[in-house]
């Protein structure tokens, strides 16, 4: 039975995790003119870290050799949230409260370093990723069903 709802195991942990990718990526875009974060700095834009979830399955085909054994994965996890180091946005603005006093960048602003065309891209791509692990969840269910039918004939 367990080998059953390991499909939709697999589908959700893929949900939560483009779930989590589309959380962050709605805040980036929401921070992306924030100059000053409660730490004084200006905002950095957050990326999701995924990695494939370690547990092993026992599966194996009958009357195919060991190196003929298909590889089965067992979903995915988030391993991190990390901020994206890269350079800040420079926009001169002298007038702007959080403009440089002083020193070679005098007048100038740090802003994020959000680039809300990218972070539009991003969330297609989790959406879309959603969408699939949906799509999945619902052919397993089908598949159920269709295997309940034959059983009760």
């Amino acid at each position: 039975m367990n080998g059953m709802f390991h499909s939709i195991n697999t589908a959700a942990s893929g949900l939560t995790a483009q779930r989590l990718r589309m959380d962050v990526i709605s805040n980036n875009v929401a921070n992306a003119t924030t100059t000053r974060t409660p730490s004084g700095q200006p905002f950095r834009r957050s990326r999701v870290v995924l990695r494939q979830v370690d547990d092993k399955i026992d599966y194996q085909m009958p009357f195919l050799p060991k190196k003929f054994q298909p590889t089965i994965g067992n979903g995915v996890r988030v391993s991190a949230i990390k901020q994206d180091m890269s350079a800040l946005r420079l926009v001169y603005d002298p007038s702007h409260p959080d403009a440089y006093k002083s020193g070679p960048k005098k007048g100038y602003v740090a802003y994020p370093n959000v680039n809300v065309t990218t972070e539009m891209v991003d969330l297609i791509d989790a959406s879309r990723a959603y969408e699939a692990n949906v799509q999945m969840i619902n052919h397993a269910k089908s598949m159920f069903n269709k295997a309940l039918e034959i059983g009760r004939r």
